[in-house]
């Protein structure tokens, strides 16, 4: 099982997809305040079509506080910053992806605490600014959960 960490998330639609994958992943969300909208937001309702009820989801004040509830395996922050590509790290059970807001992504304070190997990249043509915060996830934790054979799948 591998976490999903949002932090800040700004769109509710983007959270309701990522509930969504997590659901059907068997991973966990977890989401650091502030947060754009509120949890009940009819737009995360209607993105994540009511997935919450199948997906683990839980909130934090801060980002340290998920590192001292969850103890990660280890933590890869996720940002068009990164040196290291997703496809060539290996990824272990218990893994957690580290994402930032949609507009601004991961802040400085936070990147530069995180070993450069482990700021990860998802590889794009040039002059590209980012991918929708929903699909970067889901590529990165679908080839964590295929190098793990997809535990858990039916």
């Amino acid at each position: 099982m591998f976490h999903i960490v949002l932090y800040q998330p700004e769109i509710p639609p983007n959270t309701g997809n990522i509930i969504r994958l997590c659901a059907n992943s068997g991973s966990k969300l977890h989401l650091i305040h502030p947060l754009g909208f509120e949890l009940d937001d009819k737009k995360l309702r209607r993105a994540g079509l009511d997935y919450k009820e199948w997906a683990q989801v839980q909130d934090y004040p801060t980002l340290q506080d998920f590192i001292t509830a969850v103890k990660p395996a280890r933590l890869f922050a996720c940002s068009t910053k990164g040196k290291q590509s997703y496809a060539d790290t290996q990824f272990i059970e218990g893994d957690a992806f580290l994402f930032g807001p949609e507009t601004r992504g991961l802040p400085m304070e936070i990147l530069g605490n995180i070993e450069s190997q482990q700021v990860l990249r998802i590889p794009m043509v040039a002059a590209s600014r980012s991918l929708n915060l929903s699909n970067a996830a889901a590529i990165i934790l679908y080839e964590a959960w295929r190098q793990n054979g997809f535990a858990g799948s039916g």
